[in-house]
């Protein structure tokens, strides 16, 4: 999780994703929505209309801008920019317009306009000279090519700037990926951009430029293109307007016609859509004027919400199981994302993508771990669980129990412990590889072709002792039936046991066993630690069904079950026999005993619920009596 943090902050510092971020803030832009730009804000634009009432073409004749900024100035704005480039001379005048006399002119202007006219000898620039003096150093002028800061005017100098009483600013814009403005920059190539010179001779003070970052300060754009008040530039040179319309305006004059090329994709424009050059130097002026409201937070903000994306469902996975963690971080990132644009209104910019491609990652990767890790450990209870269960039932068993841990859980099933008669006694003297295969052919007989064969679960092997339970941990209606139909088929191996004990290995013993059948409630589940763990069942279906087992020595049957047991079948056996009703050490009650005729070759079997009485106990030869076990565990032989 550390790591995907650092991923996170490697990518942020490098700008691996930054088309998308900035394609964020597109969107944030658009679920603002469009706000209400100020009163005070014009824009002048050159747009189809403008060539198609004029009847001119492009580049119009200087007269005509100064007649434009004739009419603009004589309103007294606040300010007036004027975004088209007046960098060479001008080739003589080719279309008579209604300007003024340059008697006229020179009336207007001040004491400059004599020198002027003996500077400039084309009419049309010396009446954009004069008309950009009469306005009262309150206009700004757009160039694109600079020399350390210096512009040249009409062809006349750096100089002749000053003597025109106007200011330069850089027309350009920073470019972000795909060549869309968002961004405005406090100067470029030494010289002040258009929109910080402009909002200097609006505020009559100088902006900072310690208030722009390094790529550029934020333009906070209103809407899409249009959302500024607008007039055609036509109708400024026909005279169409009302006077004083510009009174106390900020005035942006600039092309906004296709053919011109000063159109541009900006964080408000739609695909295949584009904002006028002008609109966008009034936009940036205006955002400029108000102090540049909008701005990214601190670096370390982003860096802390990208390192938390990182940690977050690493984090919650410890306590909560991985798909709760995944909600619950997905859910905290939905709000993070929302919380993002809420702050975008209140004009801060928050890093996005960042946060949010390391949240999806480290998900990701926190749910990938996870369920790999639970595919191992699934493995591993597999293994471990195969020992118990017939292969067909593990699966069951792992779905059952929610993965790879199994808890406990309470069942009502039908406990089984059985053991061989008279076989430590019989194993002394025998050597120890000997003992290992005779007991290992019985327990395999045992287990794969009585236990398993009917579903029964094998918990434990005790010297030739064995456990197993019927209905647990997989529940089956029917565990009595099963569990019986394993002892029946337990009896068949004992006789094939013996007679390959006789054929095969050379002995002349000939073995009894015990069974013991009790059904009732018992809790069942891995018990031990982590890295030793053991299925049981444990309860005092357990204990008594290990001292049934216990109790069959010195009677003539081999199995006993509780009437519990006996009650649980399906139908009654046709050999089914009452032995007695007893007691048995740790019940307070008594239990009926109950046997099948198949358990005692000797015995007689009798009709359902016939009382038999004890017979006498079976030779010494056959097993010696032995304590009953403790609870829980098969006995021990003697």
């Amino acid at each position: 999780m550390v790591v995907v943090s650092t991923l996170g902050l490697v990518a942020y510092e490098t700008n691996a994703f930054e088309g998308l971020e900035l394609s964020s803030v597109n969107q944030r832009f658009s679920v603002r929505g469009t706000q209400k730009p100020p009163d005070d804000l014009v824009v002048v634009q050159i747009d189809d209309v403008t060539f198609g009432e004029l009847d001119l073409q492009w580049p119009f004749p200087r007269s005509v801008h100064a007649d434009v900024l004739y009419a603009v100035s004589d309103d007294r704005p606040k300010s007036i920019t004027y975004d088209v480039q007046f960098t060479e001379e001008s080739a003589p005048r080719l279309v008579q317009l209604a300007t003024p006399t340059t008697a006229q002119i020179l009336k207007r202007t001040r004491g400059q306009a004599r020198r002027l006219l003996n500077d400039i000898g084309e009419e049309d620039d010396l009446t954009l000279a004069n008309a950009i003096a009469n306005s009262n150093r309150k206009t700004v002028l757009s160039f694109t090519e600079t020399d350390r800061g210096k512009v040249n005017l009409l062809d006349q100098g750096a100089e002749f700037l000053d003597q025109v009483g106007a200011l330069a600013g850089n027309g350009g814009f920073p470019d972000d990926s795909g060549g869309i403005i968002r961004r405005v920059a406090y100067e470029i190539d030494d010289l002040k951009t258009v929109p910080v010179a402009s909002a200097e001779v609006v505020s009559g003070k100088p902006v900072d430029p310690d208030d722009f970052p390094e790529k550029g300060a934020w333009i906070d754009f209103f809407g899409p293109p249009g959302t500024l008040k607008t007039v055609s530039f036509s109708d400024v040179v026909q005279h169409k307007l009302p006077k004083g319309f510009f009174k106390d305006k900020l005035v942006v004059i600039g092309p906004s016609a296709p053919s011109l090329q000063d159109v541009h994709p900006t964080s408000t424009t739609d695909d295949n859509e584009t904002m006028s050059g002008a609109e966008i130097q009034a936009t940036a002026l205006d955002t400029i004027r108000r102090g540049l409201p909008l701005r990214s937070v601190p670096v370390w903000v982003d860096y802390l919400a990208i390192v938390l994306a990182g940690l977050l469902t690493p984090l919650l996975s410890l306590r909560l199981p991985a798909l709760s963690s995944f909600v619950i971080a997905l859910a905290v990132a939905i709000v993070y994302a929302i919380a993002a644009f809420v702050l975008f209104g209140k004009g801060l910019i928050v890093a996005l993508t960042y946060p949010l491609a390391t949240f999806a990652v480290s998900a990701v990767g926190a749910l990938a771990v996870h369920y790999v890790t639970a595919a191992f450990e699934r493995e591993r209870t597999r293994d471990i669980f195969a020992r118990f269960v017939p292969e067909d039932v593990v699966g069951e068993v792992l779905k059952q129990a929610g993965g790879a841990r199994l808890g406990g859980v309470a069942r009502t099933a039908t406990v089984m412990f059985s053991d061989l008669r008279g076989f430590t006694s019989f194993a002394e003297p025998l050597e120890p590889d000997q003992v290992i295969t005779i007991l290992n052919h019985y327990l395999t007989s045992m287990v794969d072709n009585a236990i398993d064969p009917h579903g029964g679960t094998l918990v434990d092997y005790m010297g030739d002792g064995i456990m197993a339970v019927f209905g647990a941990p997989i529940e089956s209606p029917d565990h009595a039936d099963r569990a019986l139909a394993a002892a029946r088929a337990k009896l068949e191996e004992l006789q094939r046991f013996n007679d390959w004990l006789h054929d095969e290995m050379g002995f002349d013993k000939s073995f009894r066993m015990g069974i013991g059948l009790n059904t009732g409630r018992v809790t069942s589940g891995n018990v031990g630690s982590l890295r030793r763990m053991a299925y049981t069942t444990i309860g005092d279906t357990t204990n008594t069904a290990a001292r049934l087992e216990g109790m069959t020595k010195g009677t003539p049957y081999m199995l006993f079950m509780s009437d519990e047991t006996r009650a649980a079948l399906s139908h009654e056996p046709d050999d089914l026999v009452f032995y007695d009703e007893v007691e048995v050490r740790g019940r307070q009650q008594t239990v009926k005993l109950w046997s099948i005729g198949q358990s005692s070759p000797t015995a007689k079997s009798g009709a359902s619920f016939q009382s038999v009485k004890r017979e006498a106990a079976i030779s010494a030869a056959d097993g010696a009596d032995q304590p009953t076990p403790a609870a829980g565990s098969a006995e021990p032989d003697a």
